[in-house]
């Protein structure tokens, strides 16, 4: 009989079974251990040194948060208050810690809402990457005349407002919709003009319906290859939309993330639920990682901001006129010594006679 139940649990049958179990077995541990690991490869790109999420533990209370509190603003359990639904209000808040990664993406979670109907809103709010910080100003509540990127959703059509009252009206091709998204790059000499809603100095920019929304709105930030791209994610449908695209984009290193707003005659509420910054891996080639020099001074290819000097564009005219003017004092030493010469001959001859 024990013999039997040995031949028995020896069978082909029992022994496919147990090589089935085995197989599950390893499949099940190999699964985890492929998931963990890119779970934990994806924790390895969130920068937490550089992102605000909930539960803001600490958040401009305690010195040893990574984040400060400036103006208005104020922590919930929920989200950042930049500014409250009320009149002459201005907050920000701002990353202590420099970002000194070369490829990033920002993600922003972020909600507009308040009591004011359409066009009687305001002001709106931004997304910096700048090299000064906490700074309040007139620039949806930073300073003007910043040194490196904005990003704005403004929310109240000033320009439209003066025309309005003025009786012009605007061609189809210039007119823009608000709320709006635009981005700028500054080197400190440019002033927002907020008359025109920065329409002079926008790289590029979108419509996007952002208030009083009950589902969550998003914007995501991404800086790879000197590229900037802005999309947007506001229709609840979990997919991002093209916003901004510019290639040439030249950010300095070592800059600071923060965000602020300011309400004005008008009002709405800003809140900030999340800003995470992803490190981006991107493979370069040789010859990209040459041209890839470090930068100094925010500037845009082919884009001459204020109070900037072009050596690209400079250096042929440079030439030309060091050319001209060599010419020209050759030219006018060859007379010169003409004439000495013509003198020197004269007196010779007179001295002769």
């Amino acid at each position: 009989m024990a013999a039997a139940i040995g031949v028995r649990e020896c069978s082909p049958r029992s022994q496919w079974r147990r090589w089935k179990v085995r197989v599950l077995v390893l499949l099940i541990v190999a699964f985890v251990h492929w998931d963990v690991g890119t779970a934990d490869q994806t924790e390895e790109y969130l920068k937490r040194e550089h992102s605000l999420s909930k539960p803001y533990q600490g958040v401009g209370s305690s010195t040893s948060s990574l984040w400060d509190l400036l103006g208005n603003s104020l922590v919930t359990p929920q989200y950042v208050r930049l500014t409250p639904d009320l009149q002459s209000k201005q907050g920000a808040v701002w990353n202590r810690v420099p970002c000194y990664l070369r490829d990033w993406e920002m993600q922003v979670h972020f909600k507009i809402h308040g009591q004011g109907k359409k066009n009687l809103n305001g002001d709106g709010f931004a997304i910096w990457y700048t090299k000064d910080r906490m700074q309040a100003g007139p620039v949806f509540g930073s300073k003007d005349n910043f040194v490196g990127l904005g990003l704005f959703v403004d929310t109240y059509p000033n320009e439209e407002k003066q025309h309005e009252s003025q009786r012009k009206r605007y061609s189809p091709s210039m007119q823009r919709v608000f709320p709006y998204i635009s981005a700028m790059v500054s080197n400190g000499s440019i002033t927002y003009d907020h008359s025109r809603d920065g329409r002079t100095t926008e790289l590029g920019g979108c419509t996007a319906m952002v208030r009083n929304l009950n589902h969550d709105t998003f914007l995501v930030i991404r800086y790879v290859k000197r590229r900037l791209t802005i999309m947007v994610d506001i229709d609840g449908k979990q997919e991002w939309k093209d916003c901004v695209d510019v290639p040439g984009v030249r950010l300095p290193r070592g800059y600071f993330f923060g965000a602020s707003a300011v309400t004005g005659d008008l009002s709405d509420n800003h809140d900030v639920i999340s800003l995470k910054l992803y490190q981006l891996s991107v493979e370069r080639t040789p010859e990209e990682e040459k041209m890839d020099k470090e930068v100094f001074i925010p500037s845009v290819d082919h884009l001459k901001l204020p109070g900037e000097t072009s050596s690209e564009s400079m250096s042929g005219f440079a030439i030309f006129l060091i050319v001209f003017f060599s010419l020209l004092g050759l030219v006018f030493t060859g007379v010169i010594l003409l004439i000495v010469y013509s003198k020197w001959q004269e007196r010779n001859r007179k001295h002769f006679y």
